[in-house]
């Protein structure tokens, strides 16, 4: 088995609503999001992807339309953040995604993982399974999720 990572960036709004400090105001970051993949390599003659665990352009092309494109700028607000769901739907056509948790980057690692874990392990690769997600908020700060 190898592992190969693809890295993609992307740009959120969110707040943590009982935060003690300043993230509990409205906010961005320029997330970047890395996902490991495992596999074995693809040795079918004639194959393009041959030599390969997954070609990368794959890899980016399903993230991007099951996730990134999807959170891209958008304000990712908590469903029980009543006051910020109803300010949001004030603004015609805003791009809001509504999560059943808080949208700390632990649990956007966690929503990441479940999403594209169906995405790439039922669907391609040889014994292909997503190993890793790992979104960094700030540069120095990143939330790991790991498959078993």
């Amino acid at each position: 088995m190898q592992t190969i990572t693809r890295k993609l960036e992307f740009d959120a709004g969110h707040r943590i609503p009982d935060h003690r400090s300043q993230c509990r105001n409205l906010h961005g970051h320029r997330y970047v999001l890395e996902i490991t993949l495992q596999g074995e390599i693809v040795e079918t003659e004639g194959a393009p992807d041959r030599g390969m665990v997954m070609d990368f352009a794959d890899v980016k092309a399903l993230a991007m339309e099951h996730l990134v494109n999807k959170w891209d700028h958008a304000f990712i607000v908590y469903a029980r953040d009543e006051v910020v769901r109803s300010f949001l739907e004030t603004m015609a056509d805003h791009k809001t995604v509504v999560l059943d948790r808080i949208p700390t980057v632990e649990n956007l690692a966690a929503e990441a993982f479940r999403i594209l874990s169906g995405v790439y392990n039922d669907h391609y690769g040889v014994d292909l399974k997503l190993k890793r997600v790992r979104l960094y908020e700030t540069p120095n700060c990143w939330a790991d999720v790991e498959g078993v």
